[in-house]
């Protein structure tokens, strides 16, 4: 939080037994704004997870930047979206973890009142990339705990907290929007792991697509390229000279505010008779030709 303190979501549980810190009911006396719209993104502090906070707050949104270790890169992400007119607040939470989940929803209502949009971009790389013939457990969890089942465990909240504040119009409408990867079906030896993630998470999309039609929720998934971030780091000279080779018809990598941009025209309310829909933002990288 600003001023130093950073909300440890082990302090948050041991604070609701307190009633909490008074700075917290501060924050949610000065923050609950009944007419603006309220973003949470999921590891929001670098990356693409910048650039969808900066967009959502062009787009009118207050933005929760939830982030797992690196403070320092969250409280710049919040010093961005306020060079553009945004509010921002940051909450840490390893989103794999039950307990962490609950205080980061926690947080965000007692921030700002409610929650508007979710966007499940939190997500990591396997600790080590080995062969599919030699890859670990400890791996495999790793990267399934934090790509799939926490987004999938968060969604079923949230969607519960959305499902109440429709019916007691709290909001006029809410939405999922899914942040995946090319590698839900571009197939990778060296990382199964990840590959197996994003493609649950396009399932995951789908099945709460279809549970929460009937609410008016839609639930949409963006499936980026080849990005630069620091997860292509060690590899962004290969991709390059692939790209530059025609890996991709858009010859050039994707930039984070090419997925910030399209995340932005879906929680703007431009695709209201769409959900379960695949946004793909890759430079083409999906088209085939013969």
């Amino acid at each position: 939080m600003r001023g130093g303190r950073a909300l440890d979501p082990a302090q948050r549980l041991a604070d609701d037994a307190t009633g909490g810190p008074p700075e917290a009911a501060a924050l949610a006396l000065r923050c609950t704004m009944v007419d603006t719209p309220v973003a949470l993104v999921t590891g929001a502090s670098r990356g693409i997870g910048r650039a969808i906070s900066i967009e959502l707050a062009r787009a009118g949104y207050a933005v929760l930047v939830n982030y797992n270790t690196n403070l320092d890169a969250a409280e710049e992400t919040r010093g961005e979206v306020e060079k553009v007119g945004g509010t921002a607040e940051i909450c840490p939470a390893d989103i794999s973890q039950a307990a962490h989940r609950d205080s980061l929803l926690d947080f965000t209502l007692e921030t700002f009142g409610r929650i508007d949009l979710l966007v499940n971009n939190a997500g990591i790389a396997p600790p080590r990339r080995l062969d599919v013939l030699e890859t670990t457990e400890e791996n495999f969890d790793r990267v399934l705990d934090t790509n799939l089942k926490g987004p999938f465990f968060l969604t079923q909240r949230v969607a519960q907290i959305f499902i109440n504040e429709l019916e007691e119009q709290k909001i006029a409408r809410a939405a999922v929007i899914n942040i995946s990867s090319i590698s839900a079906y571009a197939a990778s030896v060296n990382r199964a792991e990840y590959c197996i993630s994003k493609a649950g998470l396009s399932m995951l999309t789908a099945v709460f697509a279809l549970r929460l039609a009937e609410y008016g929720i839609p639930v949409y998934e963006i499936r980026p390229g080849i990005i630069e971030t620091d997860m292509i780091e060690k590899v962004r000279g290969r991709y390059e000279r692939q790209v530059s080779n025609g890996l991709t018809p858009i010859r050039r990598l994707g930039r984070p505010e090419d997925v910030g941009r399209a995340v932005a025209a879906i929680a703007r309310g431009y695709f209201p008779f769409s959900t379960g829909e695949v946004f793909n933002v890759d430079g083409g990288f999906h088209l085939r030709a013969l």
